[in-house]
């Protein structure tokens, strides 16, 4: 019975996962993927750089896909990247001015969306079912 649960589960996560991805995609800044609005989501929620790693690490990418996703983002303007002058070997990563609006302009344009899906739902229930995808990802994290 729990595998049937389980299975459920996941296939509704995975379903919802790549409607949210194909209703994003459409509404986000011409030339900007998903890869790099994650980015900018969060550089903007952090407020502080970051390296290129440890945006590899949190995206769970390799350092090649991070820094590929970087150079596309720098080249239109949404990111900042300087040299660490602590340790030249590494990089540190911001979003600009620029980077930001388009992140807030996304977001702009899919708010509409979840906040439908959140009413139609209601509070209460949005927030119970936020710890269990938290506990969920944070269980996925750790393997």
């Amino acid at each position: 019975m729990t595998s049937d649960v389980g299975n459920a589960l996941f296939s509704e996560l995975l379903m919802a996962d790549q409607l949210v991805r194909n209703r994003l995609s459409k509404v986000l800044p011409k030339g900007m993927e998903l890869s790099h609005f994650g980015v900018l989501n969060l550089l903007a929620r952090l407020q502080t750089e970051r390296t290129p790693a440890e945006l590899a690490r949190a995206f769970h990418v390799t350092r090649g896909a991070m820094t590929n996703t970087l150079t596309k983002l720098e080249w239109a303007g949404y990111v900042h990247i300087r040299p660490d002058w602590d340790d030249a070997r590494r990089k540190l990563v911001s979003i600009s001015p620029s980077g930001k609006a388009a992140r807030d302009a996304a977001l702009a344009a899919i708010s509409p969306l979840i906040d439908d899906i959140a009413q139609s739902l209601g509070d209460a229930r949005v927030r119970q079912t936020i710890p269990v995808l938290r506990e969920i990802r944070l269980r996925l994290e750790g393997e």
